[in-house]
Formats: C-alpha cells, structure tokens, sequence
C-alpha cells in the first residue's frame, strides 16, 4: 500500500492514473501544495509526495518512473534503445509541453499581481501549438507514442493535453484530439478521476 499527497486536480493525478493503470493499492491524501501534510515531506510544498518503503519521493515523472520499474509496467527495460526512445518522448512532453503552461499558470494566477507578465502567454501559446504539431507527427499510426505499447510517456503528455485544454492553449489537432479521447477512455483514467473526485467531496464533508 503506497500513501500519494497531493490535490487531485494537479500533476498528483499523474501517480494516481499511472497506479490505477499498474493495480497497485494506494490511500490518496487531497493536501494541496504548500500544506503542513506536504511540506512535512517536501519543504518547496509541491506535490505529489509518493510514501514508498518509509521514504518520501517527489517529482510526478520521478515517481512514475519509480513505480514503471518497481513493478515492471508501462516502461521498457533501463538501456534498452525503446527505453532510451520512451525518456526522449516524456522530455518532449515535459520540456515542450508541462512548462510552458506552468509558466502560463504562474503569469494567470500564482506570481504575485506585480509580478506577472499577462503578455508572455501569446508566445506560450504559439509555442505549445508549433510542438503539438511535432508530437502529432511523432504519433504516427499509434495508439500510443511507442506504438501499440503504453508508457509513462503517455501518461505525461496526456495529462499535459488535458492540462492545455482546461488552460484554453487551443492546440486544434485532430489527431491529438484523438490520442487524447482514447487515452481518457480507458478504465484506468476514469478510475483515477472517480477516486480524486470522491476524496475532494469526502475532505470537502
């Protein structure tokens, strides 16, 4: 049994889909960032915070790589070249993808007012569409990015499309629109949002 903290609607949701896909057992802690329960554990307050073994792990994509080897699911095998192919692709998602809307957000709503730059957000958003249509490419045939098998891969960047659209970053590919359908179609994704949304209104009660 792991403990995951972390508000569901964040890049927590990352862990929780990836361990739905995995079977594995969890308790979901909703703290969201900067709280006593993660900062005990984190002192930057970022989440998601992964309990393995007595330890504390951070960082979404570190702790899905955790998870990816521990339990051998959704990853191929360290120094493979399909391995080394996967890492390339969860880059791709985090550097073109995660951190320019990150960047997005904190200019929306995290920065202190004098801080922000509201105008740095067209560039972000020329930037995010310029490599949706790279990944759209790199997609190919699918239906996944490493073809018919699923990887951490995916869960970053479908979390990151998800992530754009509720940012209003319109990325307007159809075939992103595609892989993103058939990404939350599955059982696992759909598990992963009933479980956050049943801890959000138990902690709200």
């Amino acid at each position: 049994m792991y403990t995951l903290i972390g508000y569901p609607r964040t890049r927590t949701f990352r862990a929780m889909w990836m361990m739905e896909e995995a079977g594995l057992d969890y308790h979901l802690n909703p703290a969201p960032p900067r709280s006593e329960p993660v900062t005990v554990h984190n002192d930057l307050g970022k989440v998601p915070v992964l309990i393995a073994e007595g330890q504390a792990l951070t960082d979404s994509t570190a702790i899905l790589t955790y998870l990816a080897d521990r339990h051998g699911v959704l990853t191929f095998p360290a120094g493979s070249l399909e391995r080394a192919r996967q890492d390339g692709l969860t880059h791709f998602a985090l550097d073109e993808f995660d951190a320019r809307i990150w960047t997005a957000a904190r200019h929306t709503f995290v920065l202190p007012e004098e801080m922000r730059l509201p105008a740095i957000k067209d560039s972000l958003k020329w930037e995010v569409a310029t490599s949706a249509k790279m990944l759209a490419a790199r997609i190919g045939h699918g239906p996944f990015l490493m073809g018919d098998t699923m990887t951490i891969a995916d869960i970053v960047t479908g979390h990151c499309l998800s992530w754009a659209k509720v940012a209003k970053f319109d990325i307007g590919n159809r075939v992103l629109d595609d892989y993103l359908d058939r990404l939350q179609a599955r059982p696992a994704y759909q598990a992963a949002m009933a479980k956050g949304q049943a801890a959000l209104s138990s902690d709200a009660g």
